[in-house]
């Protein structure tokens, strides 16, 4: 299979979490996100949402949408499971995902912000504001659902799940844009417990053959 993925692309970082701790290999294509390498043509023609990541299957299928690559991915190969078999649980580790995946993320992206520089033309300090509060908003979110519900050294349980491989993205876009993080000690202590882990280790941003 081919991955099609940007080193800092937080998405993108979510399937090579998956892709590690499930053992499977791919073939790696940096794509320049600054460069605008996902809007060329050829791109948008097999992922016309022109975004990262693009996963490519044996069977030459193109996929996108970072949530629906590892769904496929825990289709194909099962084990070990991201996904808990018990329905609660299940529902309890969707629910922090999406609140990564739909509440955070298309806030503070790439292309949101490049809008609110070039369009709004905001500055750098109500730039850095905007991802501060949506930041906040998210991870105080994040905490309290992990307080409540979530146990073991990963988010919900002694192995890593869904939650874990979109929140530590997250967490690391928390850290490179100077948040402050130190209000969610529960969420900062799952980062820190898979940075310790192989597989989060080999997806790492600075691991990726287009780091720079």
């Amino acid at each position: 299979m081919q991955l099609y993925s940007f080193f800092n692309s937080s998405t993108s970082y979510r399937v090579r979490i998956a892709l590690a701790i499930k053992g499977i290999d791919v073939d790696y294509f940096g794509v320049d996100l600054r460069a605008g390498a996902h809007r060329e043509q050829s791109f948008k023609a097999q992922n016309p949402a022109g975004g990262v990541p693009m996963l490519i299957d044996n069977q030459g299928n193109a996929l996108g949408q970072s949530l629906a690559i590892i769904d496929y991915l825990e289709c194909l190969h099962p084990d070990p499971p991201l996904f808990p078999a018990e329905p609660l649980l299940r529902a309890r580790v969707l629910e922090l995902a999406n609140l990564v995946a739909c509440d955070m993320h298309p806030l503070n992206n790439l292309r949101v912000r490049n809008y609110l520089a070039n369009e709004l033309a905001l500055s750098d300090e109500q730039q850095q504001n905007w991802i501060r509060h949506w930041t906040a908003e998210g991870l105080s979110a994040a905490e309290t659902l992990l307080n409540r519900y979530g146990f073991g050294d990963y988010c919900f349980g002694d192995s890593p799940t869904l939650a874990d491989c979109c929140l530590v993205p997250q967490v690391a876009n928390g850290i490179r844009t100077n948040c402050d993080l130190a209000p969610y000690p529960r969420v900062m202590a799952v980062y820190h417990h898979c940075q310790q882990q192989p597989a989060f280790q080999q997806a790492a941003p600075a691991r990726q053959p287009d780091y720079q």
